[in-house]
């Protein structure tokens, strides 16, 4: 049903995006409700799900402390 979500921290991936992040959270939606585009009364829930997993993941990422690498400064609003 879905792809495998790809480690998204340095070094296995050095450049993270906005839209990797969005898309390991519809991933993980989509695998957890099993819905790859819900009806549209699940819409609006779907929808805040993956924000709320993309915004979880983006603290992840920001708070993790890699060894060797240099600090990692995002400017996300």
């Amino acid at each position: 049903m879905c792809r495998s979500i790809k480690t998204l921290r340095p070094p296995a991936t050095p450049e993270v995006t906005d839209e990797d992040i969005r898309a390991a959270a519809l991933q993980y939606v989509r695998k957890v409700s099993g819905f790859r585009a819900p009806a549209a009364h699940n819409r609006e829930v779907f929808d805040q799900a993956v924000d709320a997993v993309a915004a979880a993941t983006q603290e992840l990422l920001d708070g993790l402390q890699i060894r060797g690498s240099a600090a990692r400064q995002h400017s996300h609003p």
